[in-house]
């Protein structure tokens, strides 16, 4: 309601602005007014006051209102499609501009929000090689960043004398391929080839293995503590990598198809100012949120300097553009009147016609057209309120436009 206020205090602003320009005009111009007669071989059909466009008087003369000459509406200003021709000059006044009808791709962002969280493929779980003891440990808890090939703990195997001893005791008999065959038994014990050469060269057996870290991370889970025993395979350390995460990204379903596998994302964190990070969409997630009911879709995401982690939110803006040139207007070509969507065609020859049409998707300040309009026609983008929305304006604007009868008779259609 406030917003049909503000428009009709507009529209009464230009009328007066017009009028007053147009009795200046007349009053100024030394060639003789056409108000007490019409000129030969054009009719008039009535006569009005600008400035009350609402009256019609069937005779010139002085406005009952105003103190100035009642201004004829001539037949051969009537167009038959509803619309109106506005000279060269006026176009100017009233700072009328068009644009072509085109096929373009409507591409733009949708913003929405997303959880960092660890790619899986990347865990790595640390086990026990076999049954023994947690002699020394190196880390503390969890979520302590380690490097590649640093020590995590030491681990004392006693079940590895007794074979480590045997295998010695083959090799003193000098049967190479006995020592061949002894020497594989230990590798099926899950000895790593490190112990195996220091039993080789101390002659002695070694029942101890340190446990380090298989690349850089942190880690997501300490499973042991220091004295603790241990069994074959049992999980001591679980290490995630944050070289690259998954943002599992919440979108409303009206994005749905719009969000394909391969879409690429853009993100910003509120902790990271100014820095941008880029990622790809590689599956959409079948969960709902059962709150917000969202969708989901997982997003992998770069992230060498490690300053995205687990729990971080982020502002997400996935391209949800299809790359299919649609047919597109500027939008504020577009004239909305409550359900009813309408732009005004320029033939550019100064006669502009209302033309309804039917819209889709707006996005980077241009709106798809469905129907309604052709490629290559031109439509009003600036000014087109002043000469098509309401009754009163159009009688502003003598020798342009429809007589005031038939404004009413299709205003409410624009």
């Amino acid at each position: 309601m406030t917003d049909a206020k503000t428009y009709s205090l507009l529209t009464i602003t230009i009328v007066a602005a017009l009028s007053a320009g147009y009795v200046a005009g007349r009053h100024s111009d030394p060639e003789p007014t056409q108000t007490a007669a019409a000129p030969a071989g054009r009719k008039v059909l009535y006569w009005y006051d600008p400035m009350t466009p609402g009256q019609r008087f069937d005779k010139p003369g002085k406005s009952p209102f105003m103190d100035m000459e009642l201004m004829p509406r001539y037949a051969d200003e009537v167009t038959g499609d509803d619309g109106v021709t506005v000279s060269a000059r006026q176009q100017q006044n009233l700072g009328l501009r068009s644009e072509k009808v085109q096929r373009r791709v409507l591409s733009a962002t949708l913003n929405v929000y997303g959880t960092v969280s660890a790619d899986e493929r990347s865990l790595r779980t640390v086990a026990a090689r076999a049954n023994g003891l947690v002699e020394k440990l190196y880390v503390a808890a969890s979520q302590q960043r380690v490097k590649k090939g640093q020590k995590l703990a030491t681990l004392w195997i006693p079940d590895w004398t007794a074979a480590q001893q045997e295998y010695l005791a083959v090799r003193q008999l000098g049967d190479r391929s006995l020592t061949t065959a002894a020497r594989q038994r230990l590798a099926l014990q899950f000895m790593p080839e490190d112990i195996l050469r220091r039993v080789d060269k101390t002659g002695q057996p070694q029942t101890r293995i340190d446990v380090v870290a298989p690349e850089d991370g942190y880690l997501s889970q300490l499973a042991v503590r220091e004295g603790a025993q241990v069994s074959a395979t049992q999980p001591l350390f679980e290490l995630t990598s944050l070289k690259q995460v998954w943002i599992v990204m919440d979108y409303p379903p009206s994005a749905a198809s719009q969000i394909r596998i391969g879409s690429k994302v853009t993100a910003s964190a509120d902790s990271q100012p100014g820095e941008v990070f880029h990622g790809t969409v590689s599956e959409l997630l079948p969960d709902i949120d059962a709150v917000s009911r969202t969708l989901k879709a997982r997003v992998i995401m770069e992230n060498p300097q490690e300053t995205l982690r687990p729990g971080m939110y982020l502002n997400l803006s996935p391209d949800v553009g299809d790359g299919a040139a649609v047919l597109a207007i500027p939008q504020e070509a577009l004239i909305q009147t409550g359900s009813r969507n309408t732009v005004l065609l320029d033939d550019g020859n100064g006669h502009f016609t209302p033309q309804a049409v039917t819209t889709g998707a707006t996005r980077d300040g241009w709106t798809q057209i469905l129907s309604g309009l052709d490629e290559g026609q031109a439509v009003v983008t600036s000014g087109q309120f002043l000469i098509d929305s309401e009754a009163s304006l159009r009688s502003a604007l003598p020798a342009t436009e429809t007589p005031l009868s038939d404004t009413h008779q299709h205003g409410g259609d624009l």
